[in-house]
């Protein structure tokens, strides 16, 4: 039995999803040991029965894993669903483990689709993001390397990821970007500033990830939490003890509001986001399935104009302590 979600429309792509998406990075990498691939399968098709068409995967996620992960699990839903990968980074020469160097040369690009191809067990992708912006390649040449791949019919949407305001100009003016993928939630507003206004004149759908503040955001942590050596929030100045302490009031004021309307912090965060714009579609991560549950229960709690105030009213008198990211992965956003 499959339940109907709202469905949203990523700018004026004409790429419509269902209005909370489900990001599967953290079942295969970043969070800790992967999970069960067989648990994972499951989730995904329960987030399918549950009404998610939108599914967020990408190469280096694994890496590899998570896209087989990704197409094993939706392949008998091919046609219902809309799965996103990404494309941007390349293995060290001397540690293939480590994937922090950046490669978006078209020839690169295009080898990366092929693979994604076959791991995703699917003939195009729909929506295809550069991970991040490459500062060695112009944005132009991205641009058309994907347009390339979409006049092929292997790719049908493009994508950018945590860029900037004249990054994004100047590729949608080689070739109309669906959707940007940056993290946006109550304790990341970065984007309110230049990003959204952009997005807004330019017809640009937005994919909020970490919506939930990579976990924090619904009240399952605090102070006290440890950290497998594994998981990257151990090296985020947000999650130090002190941080987590200070940020804290955050989510009291999300709690607040959920008791208030009978939800969960989460949903509280989730429902706040989707009020912000009606093309801006999260994509919340899980590996647990009364989470995603949970999560997707967001998209019918409404929060009237004035709930919305009040909340903004609160937040804006919180200071988050804590960086986003260490210096050396924040330098690769927002040019």
């Amino acid at each position: 039995m499959y339940t109907a979600m709202p469905a949203r429309q990523l700018g004026k792509s004409g790429l419509t999803v269902s209005a909370i998406g489900l990001g599967c990075m953290g079942m295969s990498f970043g969070y800790g040991a992967p999970a069960d691939k067989q648990e994972m399968i499951t989730l995904i098709r329960k987030a399918v029965e549950q009404g998610v068409n939108f599914f967020d995967t990408a190469e280096i996620y694994g890496p590899f894993t998570n896209e087989e992960l990704v197409g094993e699990a939706l392949a008998p839903f091919r046609n219902e669903v809309v799965i996103a990968t990404k494309f941007g980074f390349k293995a060290s020469p001397t540690d293939t483990s480590r994937w922090s160097m950046l490669d978006s040369r078209p020839e690169h690009i295009k080898a990366v689709a092929e693979a994604s191809l076959k791991r995703l067990k699917i003939e195009a992708i729909d929506l295809f993001y550069q991970h991040r912006v490459d500062p060695e390649v112009p944005i132009e040449e991205v641009a058309g390397a994907v347009q390339d791949l979409i006049h092929a019919g292997k790719v049908k949407h493009f994508g950018l990821s945590e860029a900037g305001v004249q990054t994004i100009r100047r590729a949608h003016a080689v070739q109309p970007v669906a959707a940007l993928q940056s993290e946006y939630s109550l304790w990341t507003r970065n984007p309110e500033a230049e990003i959204l206004p952009t997005l807004e004149e330019l017809g640009i759908g937005f994919v909020p990830f970490s919506p939930l503040g990579k976990g924090f955001l619904t009240g399952a942590m605090n102070a006290n939490t440890e950290f497998e050596s594994i998981d990257f929030r151990k090296i985020l100045p947000r999650f130090t003890p002190e941080a987590l302490k200070a940020n804290q009031s955050l989510v009291d004021l999300l709690t607040k509001v959920a008791t208030e309307k009978n939800a969960t912090p989460a949903q509280i965060a989730l429902a706040w986001l989707l009020a912000q714009r009606p093309w801006i579609v999260p994509i919340p991560g899980t590996t647990k399935l009364h989470r995603l549950t949970e999560n997707n229960a967001a998209a019918f709690v409404t929060l009237n104009a004035d709930e919305l105030r009040s909340i903004n009213e609160a937040a804006d008198k919180i200071e988050i302590m804590g960086a986003r990211y260490p210096e050396h992965i924040e330098k690769m956003t927002g040019r």
